[in-house]
């Protein structure tokens, strides 16, 4: 899966390009307000860009912390069941993850076509708000991509959990 190396290099990348411009940009911001007096005015917009890209690097990062396990689950009694039975079930997680993934994603792109139909901008970037928005579609989209990759087999998702299992029984 050449294609899926070059997705997840594609998201680390722009998630640690991201997560380093906000940085760069908050501890400026800091330095502007501590020193510059009236000159920190001119960095109002750098909250506000700095908020916009927290929720990007939030939604972005959702496929790639499926992929490792990141995600919060309760996996007790999923743990315990028999091997063949626990197969069945990891499926059915994967599939209902895919399809409510992909639900999410399509009501997050009606939500980007009305916001940006009202015209709404942000105040001190002077952007479409509606393109903020566009980051759970692309978010919920890519952990779509993930779930179907796990239910088809291309990725082992539970691999933690069953070796843990394995080594216990």
């Amino acid at each position: 899966m050449k294609l899926l190396f070059y997705i997840r290099l594609a998201e680390r990348s722009f998630l640690v390009a991201l997560f380093l411009a906000m940085v760069v940009l908050f501890f400026g911001n800091v330095i502007a307000r501590e020193i510059g007096g009236t000159f920190a005015s001119k960095f109002a917009w750098i909250e506000e860009a700095v908020r916009f890209m927290n929720i990007f690097l939030v939604f972005i990062a959702l496929g790639l912390a499926l992929e490792k396990g990141r995600h919060v689950g309760i996996d007790t009694l999923r743990d315990r069941l028999p091997k063949n039975l626990r197969k069945s079930l990891l499926k059915i997680i994967d599939a209902t993850g895919f399809f409510f993934a992909i639900y999410l994603s399509w009501l997050g792109i009606g939500l980007v076509k009305f916001v940006l139909m009202t015209g709404q901008r942000s105040p001190t970037l002077d952007i479409p708000v509606g393109w903020v928005y566009s980051a759970p579609v692309i978010g919920f989209g890519l952990l779509a991509l993930r779930f179907a990759l796990s239910f088809f087999g291309y990725i082992d998702r539970f691999t933690i959990y069953d070796s843990n299992v394995e080594a216990e029984q």
